[in-house]
């Protein structure tokens, strides 16, 4: 099984119903063999996370939610994401850093003239920034729809705010074009699994 001398950290973003989950299932699977994957996800399964859940289901102050996040976007880059890295692993997390700035973005865009660098700043200089995004993009509408075949839907599974959250994507995708790459998520699965594959061992060979 192959080894990095130093760990990669890839992540999936994008609006609910993006499919994200699903493709980093399946690209975890393609790369756990050649190499040692670490597969996780935020709202992460520990203490916080189920937390963060509730706060997801419920009527939250948007800061108190934002701050629930950070919390354990904190504990996991200390106890999941750093130790990953610093064994030489490649980390696949569904949803990071970046999901904050979109969705909270959104949130707490009534409050501050500049969401976005204001939840940035309240990340700077402690958490792990990607080294390779997959930003999943759907139509909100086909996403919705997607959400509602689950029959479990947040505050979040409402159009009108998708809009808004996928626009704070791609504002967040125009300012780092290097570092995330954008994926038509209205492909069928295989044709998307080829083209993330194929974009994650470009990369790879950039670092061996």
């Amino acid at each position: 099984m192959g080894r990095l001398q130093k760990g990669i950290l890839i992540t999936f973003e994008g609006i609910d119903g993006s499919g994200k989950s699903t493709m980093a299932k399946r690209i975890a699977a393609h790369l756990g063999n050649d190499y040692d994957i670490t597969l996780t996800t935020e709202p992460t399964l520990g203490w916080i996370g189920d937390v963060v859940r509730k706060s997801i289901v419920s009527d939250v102050n948007p800061l108190a939610e934002l701050f629930l996040f950070v919390a354990d976007h904190a504990e996991h880059v200390a106890k999941v994401i750093k130790p990953a890295l610093d064994e030489g692993k490649i980390v696949i997390s569904d949803r990071y850093s970046d999901s904050r700035y979109a969705y909270q973005g959104a949130t707490l865009a009534d409050r501050f003239a500049n969401p976005i660098d204001w939840v940035k700043r309240i990340h700077a200089g402690w958490t792990i920034p990607p080294d390779l995004t997959f930003l999943l993009l759907v139509s909100p509408s086909v996403a919705l729809k997607r959400c509602n075949a689950r029959k479990k839907t947040t505050k979040f599974e409402d159009i009108e705010f998708m809009k808004k959250v996928q626009a704070n994507y791609l504002k967040l995708a125009d300012e780092s074009p290097r570092r995330i790459v954008k994926i038509d998520a209205e492909k069928d699965l295989h044709t998307m699994e080829e083209e993330v594959m194929g974009k994650i061992r470009e990369y790879i060979r950039t670092r061996i």
